[in-house]
C-alpha cells in the first residue's frame, strides 16, 4: 500500500491492528510561563488496537500508562505523578478512545476521538498524517494542543509548565492477521 486510499480500499487491510509500541512514541511539551525552556513529557508504557472495516470505518483506543513519564528530571517526574499533577495513584491511565475518521487529502486524515485524562473526558480531533512502513504496518502521526486545566491536571510550581500543551504520537499499528 502507497496510500491512504489504498489503505482504505483494500479489502486486506479491514480487520485488527495492533499498537507496536517498540516502533512508536508518544509525548506531551508545553512552555515554561517564562517561555524559556519547554518541559517534555515521553510516555514509555503504552498499549493500543485499531479496527478498519469498510468502507472507511476507523476506530480505536491508545491506553497510556501516567507512572511511565519520562522529562529527564526525576524529582519533577516524581511531581508530575504527584496528586498535584496527573495522581497517577488514582487514575493511572490515559485514554484516547478513536471513534471515526475524516479524510482530509491523500495521507491526511481528522481522527475524531475523546481523550481522558483524570476521569475528565472531552471530545479531541487529531489531525493524522498516515503513512505506510516498510514491512506492512502503518504509521500514525498525530498532534494536538490541549489545556491541561481542561482535564483537572492543575498544579504548578511556580510556573514551571504551562497551560497549553501539546500532545504528539508517532504510532506504529500491523495488522493482526
Amino acid at each position: 500500500m502507497t496510500s491512504l486510499s489504498e489503505l482504505f480500499s483494500d479489502p486486506g487491510s479491514t480487520g485488527s491492528w495492533t499498537l507496536d509500541p517498540a516502533g512508536s512514541s508518544i509525548a506531551a511539551r508545553s512552555r515554561t510561563m517564562w517561555g524559556l525552556v519547554p518541559v517534555t513529557v515521553r510516555f514509555t508504557e503504552f498499549t493500543g488496537e485499531g479496527e478498519l472495516a469498510a468502507p472507511q470505518t476507523v476506530s480505536g483506543r491508545v491506553v497510556i500508562t501516567v507512572a511511565s513519564l519520562r522529562t529527564g528530571i526525576g524529582k519533577r517526574d516524581e511531581h508530575l505523578r504527584s496528586a498535584d499533577f496527573f495522581d497517577a495513584e488514582r487514575f493511572p491511565d490515559i485514554e484516547v478512545l478513536v471513534t471515526g475518521a475524516d479524510a482530509i487529502d491523500g495521507d491526511t486524515v481528522n481522527l475524531r476521538a475523546r481523550l481522558t485524562i483524570k476521569a475528565t473526558t472531552k471530545p479531541l480531533t487529531l489531525p493524522t498524517t498516515v503513512t505506510p512502513v516498510g514491512d506492512g504496518g502503518m504509521r500514525l502521526s498525530a498532534r494536538a494542543d490541549i489545556n491541561r486545566r481542561d482535564f483537572g491536571v492543575d498544579g504548578n510550581l511556580v510556573g514551571m509548565i504551562g497551560d497549553r500543551v501539546t500532545i504528539s504520537g508517532d504510532l506504529v499499528f500491523r495488522h493482526a492477521r
